[in-house]
């Protein structure tokens, strides 16, 4: 099915080969340690289970792409979110509570938290037309002045459609691998600015040829998964677009045809000009 060499990494199958195996959390730590500031730079991580069974019946499962803790202690959900969902916000702060809340079910408990990280890189973009111009959010609570209130809650937000950097533009290890997530699926081979120890291995890891058959069917399945949620989207962004031009013509045709007749024409020829009926015309 998959004529690409490396797998697609906005799959499900892609994403968790890439970060959330054991044999390749150094990708990973890697990966965190470009968006973490140096305080809370990582040396190792151990994978805690992605499912978080809710407290009553009437709580909503959490599902986490990834989901780690550091040998020094911070949490870190990671996530790879590929379509638009309501509320995106307030299910990424609803998700930091289960890493939050966990901290307090052992001993006797004086409050004092890790910090905790929410990562989301996102294959879309957001409406808001603020947020639309940010690649990149880095967001933690401050005061009133701007100034950080409380540094052991973080969200990071990765618009990838806003990453529009080419290879000669690369500066920094973090442009390295929003590259390197942006374009895995297109490339025939390892580009010379990511020839280095950490992108080879990511490379070899993402190898089709090298999945198992069990996992290249794990992987065909993810990947049809992909590609129906992204015919879907496709559709309804055509139909909305669609939609909006039907709506902006009909509401150019009757402010127009609204002029005529304060200005005596006939229905008629209203009609004839705006392709309006009659009907409408005298409703209007």
């Amino acid at each position: 099915m998959s004529q690409a060499r490396y797998i697609n990494p906005y799959t499900d199958f892609g994403f968790k080969k890439l970060f959330g195996e054991e044999g390749s959390k150094d990708l990973l730590i890697d990966f965190l340690n470009q968006l973490l500031p140096c305080y809370h730079q990582i040396a190792n991580v151990y994978f805690r289970n992605t499912e978080n069974a809710p407290d009553t019946a009437m709580e909503r499962k959490a599902v986490f792409d990834i989901y780690c803790i550091a040998t020094t202690g911070e949490r870190f959900i990671v996530e790879m979110q590929k379509a638009k969902v309501k509320y995106f916000k307030d299910r990424a702060l609803f998700y930091t509570t289960y890493p939050i809340r966990e901290q307090s079910e052992k001993g006797n408990w004086d409050f004092h938290l890790e910090a905790v990280y929410f990562i989301a890189i996102l294959d879309f973009e957001y409406d808001e037309e603020e947020e639309r111009r940010k690649f990149r959010r880095d967001v933690c609570l401050k005061d009133q002045d701007g100034e950080v209130f409380f540094d052991k809650l973080h969200f990071k937000f990765l618009q990838m459609p806003l990453f529009t950097k080419q290879e000669h533009e690369l500066v920094t290890k973090f442009d390295k691998w929003c590259f390197f997530l942006k374009n895995l699926a297109n490339f025939d081979h390892i580009p010379a600015i990511l020839n280095e120890a950490i992108f080879q291995k990511a490379f070899h890891t993402a190898e089709v040829a090298n999945l198992s058959p069990e996992q290249r069917e794990r992987y065909e399945v993810s990947l049809l998964e992909y590609w129906d949620w992204y015919s879907v989207w496709q559709t309804a962004v055509e139909e909305q677009r669609s939609a909006i031009e039907k709506s902006t013509t009909a509401t150019v045709l009757n402010f127009v045809a609204v002029s005529m007749k304060k200005k005596g024409y006939a229905w008629a020829e209203i009609a004839e000009l705006t392709g309006l009926s009659v009907e409408d015309i005298e409703k209007l």
